[in-house]
């Protein structure tokens, strides 16, 4: 990485983000001073006999934007605080392991999994195989469906009291890492009663969410009862905190033990020891419009991709610490990069001055200033660019509905399933749920049909490889670099999960000393 004292442009950044942090520090003081216990930090917090120590506050980036219903991307809210539970867990390499089910079988069609005994919800009622069918068919009859469940169409049934069916219409060798994903957590009767899903006391996890203050905060206290053993910490204070100078300003002046994604910006003024950073499936892209607009042509697609110096964002925007992309895929999923060939893709046209609109969102720090180096490189190639840049929560409806030329998005590859087909499904099928480049391809279709079909192993590999080729080919995504998780945990505090799927983050074992 470039040392800071060579690069001007960095020292003023860094100048800038000190003063911000500051600032920002000063908004923060007391934030966390109103969970359910005393706040923690050190010793002397609100544990009671047996307590490793205080409560642990957490600055998150993203505040929820549909109440913390599982059936959204707040479910992962959930699973990292450790309150809500799926049948099945996945191991790093992202093969299935046991949870709330103990074990399963495949017949055609068909899955049976058998539920752990001796589970208990927060409101106190036993999960039984009722609860499961309840909460399965809950997310398959949603509009619109989980995107694990892109493509898939399932069935739930209980099967006596310990044990359900779950049945697709087609064999799908993916579906215990399906019923994994957050958004397919198991939630007692109680978080069903009204239009939506509430999982306030409803969870199955080691804490129990007992109050969600909207965009701003939630509480969450340790659950007793848990089957899977006492959580050593007593409860977890969250705070949402959009922006990331803000949220490293709260683990710098020691309002926050545990922060997640950390700025590229602000992780260098850091003190290294409190800094993870972990190699992620997640894939910033520059989504292109393939259904209107100057993108609707395919040689100003292409046109766009050889604009695109990702090099440049690496280094400049991420000082070093991201990997340039050579495909959808990147080094977390190191099979790709063997397995991958260059795609045929149609040639470049002239842009004319075609103008066209980026859209992008200021929750990740370090977007807009990609969408800024973007903006620069597409008008040396002769496009005329716009910016559309808001907090997430404000523009995700926008960039669906396809209202954007481009959009610059940071994505998890394998989020869900921890398999990149439901990813490459969801975002380029043609009735995918997360299309935003509006692409509709014959060719891309049947080579997702195919992945998803395939057995689990090399063969599957191959296929998912082969659908990343086909999409990339179209020119509808352009992939700009692989991120890395940066975290940063109090030096008091003790086994925080680094978890490059940003599925856990505050676990059983985590405490504050």
């Amino acid at each position: 990485m470039p040392h800071r004292s060579r690069n001007p442009r960095r020292t003023r950044r860094s100048v800038t983000a000190l003063l911000s942090a500051a600032t920002a520090s000063a908004l923060l003081s007391g934030c966390f001073a109103s969970g359910g216990g005393e706040a923690g930090g050190g010793p002397g917090g609100d544990g009671g006999p047996g307590d490793d120590g205080g409560r642990i506050r957490v600055a998150m980036m993203q505040p929820p934007r549909s109440g913390l219903s599982p059936l959204s991307d707040d479910a992962f809210k959930l699973s990292r605080w450790s309150t809500a539970e799926t049948l099945v867990r996945l191991d790093p390499a992202g093969d299935a392991l046991p949870s709330l089910a103990t074990g399963w079988r495949q017949q055609g069609r068909t899955w049976t999994f058998t539920l752990r005994e001796g589970v208990t919800f927060h409101d106190g009622s036993p999960l039984t195989s009722s609860d499961v069918v309840r909460s399965l068919s809950a997310a398959a009859t949603a509009s619109p469906k989980p995107r694990i469940l892109d493509g898939v169409d399932l069935t739930v049934r209980a099967d006596g009291p310990r044990s359900v069916t779950v049945t697709t219409t087609r064999a799908d060798p993916l579906v215990p890492q399906r019923l994994s994903s957050p958004q397919l957590s198991i939630l007692a009767a109680r978080a069903y009663r009204g239009r939506g899903v509430n999982p306030v006391g409803a969870g199955t996890g080691p804490f129990v969410l007992v109050r969600a203050d909207g965009t701003s905060s939630a509480t969450l206290d340790r659950y007793d009862r848990y089957w899977g053993g006492r959580a050593k910490a007593p409860g977890i204070d969250v705070r949402y905190v959009p922006d990331g100078t803000a949220r490293a300003a709260a683990l710098r002046s020691g309002e926050a033990d545990i922060v997640e994604a950390v700025p590229v910006s602000q992780a260098g003024l850091l003190d290294p020891a409190l800094v993870t950073e972990v190699p992620m499936p997640r894939t910033n892209t520059l989504y292109l419009n393939t259904e209107r607009g100057a993108f609707r042509d395919p040689a100003l697609r292409a046109a766009a991709r050889e604009a695109v110096d990702a090099r440049s964002l690496v280094a400049g925007v991420y000082e070093g610490r991201a990997d340039r992309a050579e495909g959808l895929l990147g080094p977390a999923l190191p099979w790709a990069a063997k397995l991958r060939t260059p795609p045929r893709r149609a040639a470049a046209g002239d842009p004319k001055g075609a103008t066209i609109t980026i859209g992008t969102f200021s929750d990740r720090a370090e977007l807009p200033e990609v969408a800024q180096l973007l903006q620069q490189q597409l008008r040396e190639a002769g496009f005329e660019v716009e910016l559309d840049v808001r907090e997430y929560a404000h523009i995700e409806a926008d960039a669906l509905a396809g209202k954007f030329d481009a959009f610059v998005l940071s994505r998890a590859t394998v989020l869900d399933s921890g398999d990149p087909a439901a990813y490459l499904y969801s975002d380029f099928a043609g009735d995918g749920s997360f299309n935003i480049s509006q692409l509709s391809d014959a060719a891309v279709d049947s080579a997702l049909s195919v992945a998803a079909a395939t057995g689990t192993g090399e063969a599957r590999r191959k296929a998912v490889v082969t659908a990343e080729a086909a999409v990339l080919a179209t020119d509808a995504a352009v992939p700009l670099l692989h991120e890395r998780v940066i975290q940063g945990d109090a030096e008091n505090v003790v086994g925080a999960a680094h978890d490059p799927r940003e599925r856990e983050l505050v676990t059983v074992d985590t405490y504050v000393r």
